[in-house]
């Protein structure tokens, strides 16, 4: 499974495998530059587990879902995080409502709800709404 990125260039889909989201290529179709993933990636629960076990750095998971005010107020700072820490870290979101199983898993109970992987593996976990230097900080020293 990879993940379908079109070409900021060319406009063409580019299939970039889990493990390469953090990677700089090039894009099939023009060979224009394709930068690491920027944004939030809005996952179904395969494509998160392909990509928390897959990256190669670790990986920011936000539980949230739509009717949630506290999820839109901490929604601009995920999207900062993405951005900020593009190539560091792949920032993905997992939409609770739509996927309550993979939440389920996590014992997610309140939301949002943020975690951080790090080889395949649950590094850290908390809810509530924190802002990007938080969650920044989260990625940069992943608590043990």
């Amino acid at each position: 499974m990879a993940i379908v990125r079109n070409c900021l260039s060319c406009g063409k889909p580019n299939r970039i495998p889990a493990k390469h989201l953090a990677d700089s290529g090039r894009c099939g179709a023009c060979k224009s530059p394709l930068p690491p993933v920027t944004d939030p990636l809005e996952v179904r629960p395969a494509e998160f587990d392909e990509i928390v076990r897959e990256s190669k750095v670790p990986v920011l998971v936000d539980f949230w879902a739509a009717w949630c005010g506290p999820c839109r107020m901490a929604a601009p700072h995920v999207a900062q995080v993405a951005r900020e820490l593009a190539g560091r870290a792949v920032v993905v979101k997992v939409d609770t409502e739509r996927y309550p199983e993979l939440a389920a898993r996590y014992n997610v109970q309140g939301i949002p709800n943020f975690a951080v992987f790090t080889g395949g593996n649950l590094q850290f976990q908390q809810a509530g709404v924190v802002d990007a230097n938080t969650m920044k900080g989260w990625l940069v020293q992943p608590a043990a």
